[in-house]
């Protein structure tokens, strides 16, 4: 592969994000790994060490407008060029919705969603140039609503609608758009939702349910994918002569979206995630 291929990714100081700085690298992109904090950068700077890459580390916080189009700036003008944009950047969120302040919503939509606006958008007029591709880490909480995750599901659901009806408008002008599902990951993501007693003790009436539903999600985790082999998939959406719009990053992501799809009345659905809660 040309080793003038410039990507830039989001949200890469642990998990999903690092692994893909350093598989592109690998590849041969030239690749300029962000973040909002650059004090967090020390694991990505020892992983790309450890691999033996050279990444390009800058700040970018995808909820600070400013700080988006002076990242993409920075990148044109020392560049002339990107090829691809990864926005995966991201934050989950656990809680319903009468028991949390409509601003908690709105942090995790600014997140998850309106972050992923500011990046494609700042992204877009260099990709036009290039040819290049948008790829969105969304989730299988994209495509099925799953409990206790009202927040963070209609984020992910609004960043699979925008990208969806944004694919064919970009593919005219030369761009491809594409989303990665992951399912359950094995990450630091899980570790900053927040599951304390502290949760438990603030979800009123839906203690035992939540409970009931922490229970049943854990058992995902038990068979997690690694960072590493998701980003192995964005990686190959990367460069793929022609990947599909919507990706899933394992068998078991596949079959879980696949209930949503064939799924007309939303009942299938429903009883699934009901019982989940029993």
């Amino acid at each position: 592969m040309s080793n003038d291929r410039v990507v830039l990714i989001t949200g890469t100081s642990t998990g999903i994000g690092l692994a893909t700085a350093v598989q592109a690298a690998r590849a041969g992109f030239r690749t300029v790994a962000t973040l909002r904090d650059p004090a967090r950068a020390d694991r990505l700077r020892k992983a790309a060490a450890d691999a033996g890459v050279q990444l390009d580390v800058r700040p970018l916080d995808v909820t600070d407008a400013t700080s988006v189009r002076t990242a993409f700036e920075g990148v044109l003008a020392d560049y002339g060029r990107l090829d691809v944009l990864v926005n995966n950047a991201g934050a989950g969120h656990i809680g319903t919705i009468e028991q949390e302040p409509v601003s908690a919503v709105r942090e995790t939509m600014e997140v998850n969603f309106f972050g992923v606006v500011e990046a494609t958008k700042a992204a877009l007029p260099a990709l036009r140039a290039s040819g290049g591709r948008v790829i969105t880490v969304s989730s299988v909480g994209g495509v099925i609503g799953q409990p206790f995750n009202e927040a963070y599901c209609a984020a992910k659901f609004a960043v699979e609608g925008m990208m969806e009806a944004l694919a064919p408008v970009a593919a005219a002008q030369g761009v491809t758009v594409c989303v990665v599902e992951p399912g359950a990951v094995a990450t630091e993501f899980v570790n900053n939702v927040g599951l304390d007693e502290r949760l438990f003790a603030e979800a009123g009436p839906y203690a035992d349910t939540l409970r009931s539903y922490i229970a049943s999600v854990t058992k995902n985790f038990q068979s997690a994918q690694t960072a590493d082999e998701v980003a192995a998939v964005i990686l190959d959406a990367m460069t793929a002569d022609a990947p599909a719009f919507r990706i899933q990053t394992s068998k078991w992501a596949e079959d879980f979206a696949a209930i949503k799809f064939a799924d007309r009345d939303g009942s299938a659905v429903q009883r699934m995630t009901a019982g989940w809660l029993a």
